[in-house]
This record gives structure tokens, C-alpha cells and sequence, in this order.
């Protein structure tokens, strides 16, 4: 099962190139970038661990794809999104975010239903990753 989360999500992995002109849209309408990364890409963990700071500075999308490109390399086995902040609303706003990198194998969520009283049903998703301890949940790393 393949993750979907962010934008683009629904279509083929992206290449570099085409990493590279998103990037490019982002900056030209002032908005930085920040890479991001974890092992437990379940919907609703927010919190993913920062590959080093927001880039504000940044005006060419190269030096972006070499921190994705650096972060692919110290965590081949873990996702790794985009972030791009748009900071026209006065707050910390996400305009855009996506997966620009995925481990070898994604081995996908089990949905957990519970009947409650009243034919109520809850369901929950358990990301099989997290059976295994943090750091080996994909791969061998």
C-alpha cells in the first residue's frame, strides 16, 4: 500500500526535475522551504522530525534539492517531505507539501474496528511499520 499524503500525492513518485520546478514556484512567490522526515508517515502524525531549519533565505531551488538530496542519504529508509510556508496570512501556513523520497517497501495500514454500544463502530488504522522498533521500521537501518 502506497502512502498518500500531501500534494501530488496520488501520482507517481516525482523526479528530481520535477521536485526541482516546485521548488522553483514555491520560492518565487517568497515562500521557504523546510525538509522534513520520519518513520511513522501515519495520517495524523504532524509532527515529523526537521532536517535542519527552514531555508528563508533560499532563491534557487538547488540548494533545497541538496538538502532533500542530503537528507535521502542519511535516512534512505524513512519518507521525507517538502514544506513550503506561506507566511502572507501572518502565521505559519503550509502552501505546499509533498513526499520527495519513500522507503524501499511500504508495508501499509491494518484498519482496526470496534463495535461499541448502540451499533456504534469505531474504526482505527494501525500502521504495521510501528510493530517493529523505531529505526527499523523499514530496511535494515
Amino acid at each position: 500500500m502506497r502512502i498518500t499524503q500531501g500534494t501530488f500525492s496520488y501520482l507517481p513518485d516525482l523526479t528530481d526535475e520535477e521536485i526541482a520546478a516546485q521548488i522553483s514556484y514555491a520560492l518565487e512567490r517568497g515562500w521557504p522551504c523546510s525538509v522534513e522526515f520520519t518513520d511513522d508517515p501515519h495520517p495524523r502524525n504532524s509532527y515529523w522530525e526537521m532536517w535542519g531549519l527552514p531555508m528563508f533565505d533560499l532563491k534557487d531551488p538547488a540548494g533545497v534539492l541538496q538538502e532533500i538530496n542530503e537528507c535521502r542519504k542519511a535516512y534512505p529508509n524513512h519518507y521525507i517531505r517538502l514544506n513550503a510556508y506561506d507566511a502572507s496570512y501572518g502565521r505559519q501556513t503550509i502552501a505546499l507539501s509533498f513526499i520527495v523520497h519513500r522507503p524501499p517497501a511500504e508495508p501499509g495500514f491494518r484498519i482496526d474496528r470496534q463495535e461499541t454500544s448502540d451499533r456504534r463502530v469505531r474504526v482505527s488504522l494501525h500502521p504495521y511499520a510501528t510493530d517493529r522498533p523505531e529505526g527499523e521500521r523499514y530496511g535494515d537501518s
